[in-house]
């Protein structure tokens, strides 16, 4: 089996319309041409063009190398190396052809070599100093061939330019314009490099399987989409009602949403630890020490927001009233600030030591995995 290994150059004149065909021949223009263009990437090509011929010959098979040039552009170039490939073709009686070219130009002449010859591989040289601007036109090419990649970025692009002349107009402001344009530019970039557009093509599926199998956490998680709403709800409804810098806005809002954010967190994750129960033997730990986290964070987050209000006279101290319980009575007294915060971070780190020795007894009883589950 023969093999024609061509070069193909498009805007080169090497010898006088006539194909360069030989090892010999090729290695005395590799000198010739490099000595008198050191930069030119044909030397390259022509290199890479025996480098194939030799690859091919180690397989068994016979290689005839040669280089095809045009002399110049146009359609004249173009017939000239269809004329040298018939002179190649007709002479040699190649099985199949492996075309080298070293530029996206040169690349063009593969059909003409394609239509006399059944065509293997093409093999495009790119030269390492220049591989950023010699690869552009593959990489706009690959982009535009690419249905997603259009839809993701060119579909926006041209969704902004349509929309800013009429924001413009209506809006009348150059900054609204911008701004608008901006924002929703952003959220479509959150929207695709958060995976949201993922999570939603999964939801429906997931939510039909949840309901075929009976699972509890698809309750549970809307009783916590639920009590995440109130918490969310009750702090804004404690931050609308004061007038005070953004920072204490901000410990009001999580004072009063924290306790129903990890009631609605302790809610999802005990569902889900029960499906995880009813459907497997081996529970893996996290499921298990996630409520006991969840409890044991909504502790200390509220504690510390209620460090900062007390210390800003948001609100008030602890009063512990005087108690009396038969012959032993207690006096009142006002907890501190750090003996509030105290509390709230030692109940935190002992629900969540609590939270590993229940898991280890699990663990020790029953055998539970000690994993992590697959996200």
């Amino acid at each position: 089996m023969s093999t024609l290994v061509v070069c193909v150059d498009r805007r080169g004149d090497l010898a006088d319309g006539e194909p360069v065909v030989g090892r010999d021949a090729i290695e005395s223009l590799v000198m010739e041409i490099g000595v008198a263009d050191p930069e030119t990437s044909r030397v390259n090509s022509f290199l890479e063009t025996l480098r194939v011929a030799d690859d091919i010959e180690a397989e068994g098979d016979e290689a005839i190398v040669a280089v095809v040039s045009g002399g110049g552009d146009g359609v004249d170039a173009d017939r000239a190396v269809a004329r040298q490939t018939d002179r190649l073709v007709e002479e040699y009686r190649p099985d199949s052809a492996v075309v080298v070219t070293d530029s996206a130009e040169d690349e063009r002449l593969v059909p003409i070599v394609e239509s006399r010859i059944r065509v293997d591989a093409v093999d495009r040289v790119v030269v390492r100093q220049s591989h950023d601007i010699e690869s552009t036109y593959y990489v706009l090419k690959q982009f535009l061939a690419d249905e997603e990649l259009r839809a993701t970025v060119l579909v926006p692009i041209g969704a902004a330019l349509l929309a800013f002349p009429v924001l413009l107009l209506l809006a009348d402001s150059l900054t609204v314009a911008v701004s608008a344009i901006a924002a929703v530019i952003g959220v479509f970039l959150l929207y695709k490099g958060l995976g949201v557009d993922d999570w939603l093509a999964a939801l429906p599926g997931a939510v039909r399987d949840a309901f075929y199998s009976g699972q509890v956490s698809l309750v549970t998680y809307v009783v916590g989409a639920g009590l995440a709403m109130v918490g969310l709800f009750a702090g804004a409804i404690d931050v609308s009602n004061t007038a005070a810098s953004p920072v204490i806005l901000g410990m009001r809002f999580v004072f009063a949403a924290v306790p129903w954010l990890a009631l609605a967190a302790l809610t999802a994750s005990t569902g889900r630890l029960i499906d995880e129960f009813l459907a497997e033997e081996q529970v893996p730990n996290a499921f298990l020490n996630l409520p006991f986290g969840v409890v044991a964070v909504g502790l200390v987050v509220r504690g510390f927001s209620a460090y900062f209000l007390e210390r800003a006279g948001e609100i008030p101290s602890v009063m512990v009233p005087a108690t009396e319980l038969g012959p032993v009575s207690v006096e009142g007294f006002t907890v501190t600030v750090w003996t509030r915060l105290a509390v709230f971070v030692l109940l935190g780190i002992a629900i969540s030591l609590g939270g590993v020795r229940f898991t280890s007894y699990i663990t020790t009883e029953e055998g539970v995995e000690e994993e992590f589950p697959e996200s």
